[in-house]
């Protein structure tokens, strides 16, 4: 399947549609954005929301690209990539995070991090064949709770 891709520059209505259809496919546990909050995506200079089409048109997949500049340079951070059911194992992920790839580079990024859930063993296995690399790392998360 031909796979092109394209950063959001617009919500459109097959947007919002897309997102409702494919949240569900990647948490369970989240709601689909809405349009206000896809606008705010959409509109931030540090996100960039890829948005990929198989070869009838329809949108198949998206990536979240996050860059920001900390001290020690500039950061970015691949977030929420999910690739329709239907369209899986026809190279959607990869042109998502390819094309994520390119982008952080031509803005300055040195490296691209992610993370995955080891239970996403295909996506894991795309990662590494794509040049991610495990990190020795510990990942927290304060949800507020504690």
């Amino acid at each position: 399947m031909p796979v092109t891709v394209a950063i959001a520059d617009e919500v459109t209505d097959e947007l919002v549609e897309a997102f409702v259809r494919l949240t569900p496919q990647l948490s369970s546990s989240s709601p689909p954005p809405n349009r206000d909050q896809l606008e705010e995506i959409v509109s931030s200079p540090a996100t960039y929301l890829l948005i990929a089409r198989g070869d009838d048109g329809s949108i198949a997949g998206s990536l979240t690209l996050v860059l920001f500049r900390i001290p020690t340079g500039l950061r970015a951070w691949i977030e929420d990539v999910v690739v329709d059911g239907d369209a899986r194992g026809q190279g959607v992920g990869e042109a998502l995070n390819r094309y994520a790839i390119d982008v952080a580079a031509e803005h300055g990024a040195r490296s691209v991090d992610l993370t995955s859930r080891p239970s996403r063993e295909a996506a894991n296995r795309l990662y590494q064949r794509l040049g991610f690399e495990p990190r020795e790392t510990n990942v927290y998360r304060y949800t507020g709770d504690a």
